[in-house]
């Protein structure tokens, strides 16, 4: 047997173990990615509907035009009215809740997987 033949299994081996390595960071790098953008989408829906939940008294006092306004088309329309804008407020900066939220999901996520490594 010669040095060559030893060493290529070894060596095979060593390459094989690192790229296994590489692509499971890999993954957990696409995990956490995909988790980091679906907890800032719901942190951002969160904040939509809490600034809609906001402004909606500031639309409730506001009479309407007799002639072209009122009825229960108005009252649908004038809901759907204010949640686009509360949509937009947050998608437009919004009041900063948003990233705060995203925090405390992130950190539940890596609580429970904390929970669930210890348990196995």
């Amino acid at each position: 047997m010669s040095i060559n033949s030893l060493s290529a299994p070894s060596a095979s081996m060593a390459l094989l173990q690192a790229s296994q390595a590489s692509n499971a960071q890999n993954l957990k790098d696409m995990k956490d990615s995909k988790n980091d953008a679906r907890a800032k989408e719901a942190a951002d829906e969160f904040e939509a509907v809490f600034i809609t939940e906001m402004i909606k008294p500031m639309f409730e006092g506001i009479s309407t035009d007799g002639m072209f306004g009122g009825g229960k088309g108005e009252e649908v329309f004038r809901g759907m009215m204010v949640q686009e804008y509360g949509k937009l407020i947050a998608k437009n900066g919004g009041i900063g809740l948003s990233s705060q939220i995203k925090e405390q999901i992130i950190k539940m996520q890596e609580q429970a997987d904390n929970v669930t490594k210890t348990a196995n």
